[in-house]
C-alpha cells in the first residue's frame, strides 16, 4: 500500500545508461498515532515512473575539504559520499594547532594542493606549486588511535596523518615549518547526526552535490569573466537539461543508484576563489552576480546554485550514466 502513496511522475521509460529524475512524492493525511513514521518513509520511498533528463558529464572527488578535486570516471555511492577504495570524498582536512579546520575562505591557494591516488587507490600523493611531493599511507592511519576534531560544531573522530605532511602544509601555506595539521576521518559511515542524517564524512552539508553545465552557462552570460564548473566545486556535472532544471527535481537516478533532494546549495565566498589561480576575485565575482538573481526569501542573503542531494539506494556511478 505504501507505494501506491507515492506520486508518479509521468516520463519516459528508465533508461540504464541516462539520469533520471523524478518531481517528488506525494502528501497523505495519516493519524496522529505513528504519523512522523509514516511520513518519513513515504518522503523516502523513490517514484516509480521517472523522465530521462541527460547524462553524467564529469564525477569529482574531493579527497581534502578545500583542496583540488580528482576527476574520475566511476565511483561507488555510499552514505559517506563517492568513493574508490580509500579514495573518499572529504575525508582529510587542515585544521590549526588549536584543531580548528581552516578553508580556502582563509586560504585561497589551498585550491592549488592537488592530490592524486595510485592504480589500487590506497595512497595519496600531494603536489603544490614550489612544493616537492609528499605522499601518504593512508592505511597506515587507521593503526593510530584517534583524536576528536569538530566540524561546523560537530564533534568527530580524526587521525592526525604526522609531522611530515604538517611540515609541508605549513610551508606551503604559512611559508613557516608548522601552524597547520593534516586530519583523517577513519569511519566508513558517518557520525554526524546532529546537522542532517545524509551528512558524510567532513562535508559541509551533504555527502553529495550535482551541478549542470547549461546553469554556469547562462551565469557566464551575466560575467564579464567566465568561470567553470570547478569554481563550484560539485560531485556529479550533469549535460543535457536546460539551465536551473535541477532546481525542481526532487529525485535522481543515475543507472541504478538513487539520491533525494535535501536542500539547495547555498553559496558563500568560496565561489570567487579560482580554482586554477588560487585567488579570490576582488570584485567578488561571480558570488555578486548570483546574488542579484539567485537569491531566494527563505534562504537570506546566500544564492542558489546546484542542489545537495542524499543517498537512497547505494550503487556505482560512471560516466555517461
Amino acid at each position: 500500500m505504501l507505494s501506491k502513496l507515492v506520486e508518479e511522475f509521468n516520463g519516459l521509460s528508465p533508461s540504464r545508461q541516462a539520469l533520471l529524475v523524478a518531481a517528488g512524492v506525494g502528501t497523505v493525511a495519516v493519524g496522529a498515532v505513528g504519523a512522523y513514521q509514516i511520513k518519513k518513509r513515504i518522503e523516502n520511498t523513490p517514484p516509480k515512473i521517472w523522465r530521462r533528463a541527460g547524462e553524467i558529464n564529469e564525477i569529482y572527488v574531493f579527497p581534502i575539504k578545500s583542496c583540488a578535486p580528482i576527476r574520475i570516471s566511476r565511483v561507488n555511492c555510499s552514505d559517506l559520499g563517492p568513493q574508490r577504495n580509500m579514495l573518499r570524498d572529504r575525508i582529510f582536512m587542515v585544521t590549526n594547532l588549536e584543531g580548528k579546520w581552516v578553508t580556502a575562505r582563509q586560504k585561497p591557494k589551498m585550491v592549488l594542493i592537488q592530490p592524486q591516488f595510485d592504480d589500487g587507490f590506497k595512497q595519496m600523493t600531494l603536489s603544490a606549486p614550489g612544493m616537492d611531493d609528499i605522499t601518504i599511507q593512508i592505511e597506515r592511519l587507521f593503526e593510530q588511535q584517534s583524536i576528536k576534531g569538530v566540524v561546523w560544531g560537530e564533534t568527530v573522530p580524526t587521525v592526525d596523518c604526522g609531522d611530515e605532511v604538517a611540515k609541508w602544509l605549513s610551508t606551503y601555506l604559512l611559508e613557516k615549518p608548522e601552524g597547520y595539521r593534516l586530519m583523517f576521518y577513519p569511519l566508513d559511515k558517518t557520525s554526524r547526526k546532529k546537522s542532517d542524517e545524509d551528512t558524510g564524512a567532513l562535508q559541509d552539508e551533504t555527502s553529495y552535490m550535482l551541478f549542470n553545465t547549461a546553469t554556469v552557462e547562462d551565469l557566464n552570460t551575466r560575467l564579464d569573466e567566465k568561470v567553470s564548473v570547478l569554481q563550484f566545486r560539485p560531485n556529479f556535472v550533469v549535460k543535457g537539461p536546460p539551465a536551473y532544471a535541477e532546481d525542481d527535481w526532487r529525485w535522481v537516478k543515475i543507472g541504478s543508484t538513487v539520491f533525494k533532494y535535501v536542500k539547495p546549495c547555498l553559496r558563500c565566498v568560496f565561489t570567487n576563489i579560482d580554482p586554477q589561480k588560487g585567488t579570490s576575485s576582488a570584485e567578488g565575482q561571480p558570488l555578486k552576480t548570483l546574488k542579484s538573481y539567485r537569491r531566494k526569501p527563505e534562504f537570506g542573503e546566500s544564492p542558489a546554485f546546484g542542489i545537495h542531494l542524499g543517498l537512497r539506494i547505494p550503487g556505482d556511478v560512471s560516466l555517461g550514466d
